[in-house]
């Protein structure tokens, strides 16, 4: 039985060798110029900035992206469960159902919280 795992971990080992391995050899091969010059500046072409260049996001946006990733990830556990819905029974339909109840209860807090405007 141990015979196994050490396949495996001569595997795992020729793995991390392999990526170690790759990421020297690019930084072995790379060039290596000095940045001189628009290389070192701000933005490499267009006009200079005038005042402060930082950008403040809403954090409204990453709210809707968790919410479509709920969403997202309910289709995942959903199509599988109504595909074999025949022979999975009566428990499974109580369990779907509670799994869709706490996902409205999120889709509820998302609308409360207006996480669903996109301005």
């Amino acid at each position: 039985m141990l015979q196994q795992y050490a396949i495996i971990g001569i595997f795992l080992l020729g793995a991390v060798g392999t990526a170690v391995g790759s990421i020297v050899v690019n930084w072995l091969v790379r060039p290596k110029p000095e940045p001189k010059g628009d290389k070192r500046a701000t933005y490499e072409c267009g006009l200079e900035t005038i005042g402060p260049t930082w950008v403040q996001f809403k954090a409204r946006y990453f709210l809707y992206a968790l919410v479509f990733l709920l969403f997202d990830v309910e289709t995942i556990f959903l199509y599988p469960w109504a595909v074999g819905f025949q022979e999975l029974g009566f428990l499974a339909f109580v369990e779907m159902m509670i799994f869709i109840g706490i996902l409205a209860l999120g889709l509820w807090y998302a609308w409360k919280e207006e996480g669903l405007k996109w301005l």
